[in-house]
């Protein structure tokens, strides 16, 4: 039996209460407001649910985390990303890249990222905690990924591509900053060959937790509101 969250309450169980099968669940209900979704993130938990359910929180073991100058571009990504094809934003078009990262899910396996979410996400990012890059080809939006920060972590959400290697000039756009601005960690929850390959690995829920409790302003927003990049295509490989 898991915890029902109250709607008047933003606090989570302690996170080594997560059942091991489903793995990570957590607890169920509350809501998407941004303070829930803020206490959510700073403490390793996050909502996955589909349409018909009610809102589910998790937070799985082992994670699946990439420590920023552990970044791995491989020998044809970086020829990708050195002929300079795309053009790389930050928070040029968030509503655009979490509708598009719920298109991509819809087609393939049922989206998880309904209209409730994208909503609130939006309203993250109006609030300067969530943050999307951009990926463009003659101003077409054809990549893209986002997440939250939290203190100096970024919480990965989702990805999207509809031209090759897109998403993953986002990534190493993303995670190349996040280290030029010494963020410790990009939490991308799920292991994922696609991620692996990329440097990401995982580790224990105890070694999370480290990061989490390292973690400078753990309940806050980042100061870093609005971003750009400080960083180019040289400073990734």
């Amino acid at each position: 039996m898991i915890p029902w969250l109250a709607d008047d309450n933003n606090s989570f169980p302690d996170i080594n209460t997560a059942l091991e099968e489903p793995n990570g669940l957590l607890a169920a209900g509350g809501d998407l407001s941004c303070d829930r979704l803020i206490s959510a993130y700073s403490q390793g938990v996050f909502p996955w649910f589909s349409e018909e359910d009610p809102i589910l929180w998790w937070s799985p073991a082992p994670r699946c985390v990439l420590i920023p100058e552990r970044l791995h571009v491989s020998r044809s990504l970086a020829k990708c990303i050195r002929k300079q094809q795309f053009t790389v934003t930050f928070d040029r078009a968030f509503r655009q890249v979490i509708h598009n990262c719920s298109e991509l899910r819809k087609h393939r396996e049922g989206t998880w990222i309904t209209d409730e979410m994208q909503t609130a996400y939006c309203q993250l990012s109006s609030r300067g905690v969530a943050h999307s890059v951009e990926v463009w080809q003659d101003d077409q939006l054809v990549g893209g990924l986002y997440g939250l920060c939290i203190g100096n972590i970024f919480f990965g959400e989702s990805m999207f591509s509809t031209k090759t290697n897109a998403s993953k000039v986002a990534f190493c756009y993303l995670a190349a900053q996040l280290k030029a601005w010494n963020f410790s960690l990009i939490d991308c929850q799920l292991h994922s060959d696609h991620l692996q390959s990329m440097g990401a690995h995982e580790i224990d829920r105890k070694e999370f937790q480290q990061f989490l409790q390292h973690n400078p302003t753990p309940a806050t927003p980042a100061e870093r509101t609005e971003w750009s990049f400080s960083i180019s295509s040289k400073d990734i490989c």
